[in-house]
């Protein structure tokens, strides 16, 4: 994998900047909540995954629009699982504040002051998320006026916040990891009366039933929007193909489903 980079030409800025809100993967700190039916070491490696496929489909929608691709990750230590791993169209934001608010109002800040027209930050969970969304976003926030795009998540939260101008207020008074903070983000935007355009809602992979979704997704060809074509994430398919092939992770699954059923 090559190094990534981490700084852009500003003599060609393109007009999007796309950032990816990452942890790096460490076993026992990272999608703990995949755990089980996955091993800690498993729910890393998908960690790991989900970040290659969702550069990879950032880098699909760069050649639809004019967009460039960051990750906003911290600790300021952590760089060096970043470089390894993504490519290096791929360039890197140190983002490292007490809360989720501060890290997304951050990014947005540092997007915009790299040259960028619009700012879009983007979760690190959905690796099927389609790439007609992100070329959407861009599409969108060309528009004439201030405005903003919003993708809600299925667990009440979002998955994609597209921006032209900073709003700390977006940010502000929100019950991070919880099921209102899509509510409470609209709730912000509509005092602040920023216009809102809502894309079609996608899941995240942070729990065990996102992650049966998801294997439902690859593998049964149960889409979770018929009339939305998802991004193909060949790092996260080979993954979770060789856990089932090399270990008992389909009979993981199926008991746990069978344990959630009985609750």
């Amino acid at each position: 994998m090559r190094t990534a980079v981490a700084e852009i030409d500003n003599t060609a800025v393109q007009t999007c900047g796309i950032a990816v809100m990452a942890k790096a993967s460490i076993a026992g700190r990272t999608k703990t909540r995949l755990v089980p039916p996955l091993t800690f070491e498993e729910a890393a490696q998908c960690n790991t995954a989900f970040l290659r496929d969702i550069a990879d489909n950032i880098l699909a929608a760069s050649a639809e629009a004019s967009i460039a691709g960051y990750v906003a990750y911290g600790p300021a230590h952590a760089r060096p699982f970043f470089q390894e791993n993504l490519p290096c169209e791929i360039a890197l934001i140190e983002a490292c504040y007490p809360t989720l608010g501060e890290c997304l109002d951050y990014t947005i800040a540092q997007l915009l002051e790299r040259g960028h027209r619009f700012a879009m930050v983007l979760n690190s969970d959905s690796p099927t998320l389609p790439t007609s969304l992100l070329v959407e976003t861009a599409q969108v926030l060309a528009q004439p006026g201030d405005r903003a795009v919003f993708g809600p998540a299925l667990d009440g939260g979002y998955y994609l916040l597209g921006l032209k101008a900073q709003h700390h207020r977006l940010f502000e008074d929100i019950a991070w990891s919880t099921e209102r903070v899509a509510q409470q983000t609209l709730e912000r935007a509509a005092e602040l009366k920023l216009p809102v355009h809502i894309l079609p809602t996608w899941y995240d992979i942070d729990d065990v039933a996102g992650l049966e979704m998801l294997r439902a997704e690859l593998f049964d060809g149960r889409s979770f929007a018929p009339d939305l074509c998802p991004a193909q994430p060949r790092h996260t398919r080979a993954l979770i193909q060789a856990l089932v092939e090399t270990s008992d992770l389909k009979d993981r699954l199926s008991l746990n489903a069978l344990r959630r059923a009985a609750e």
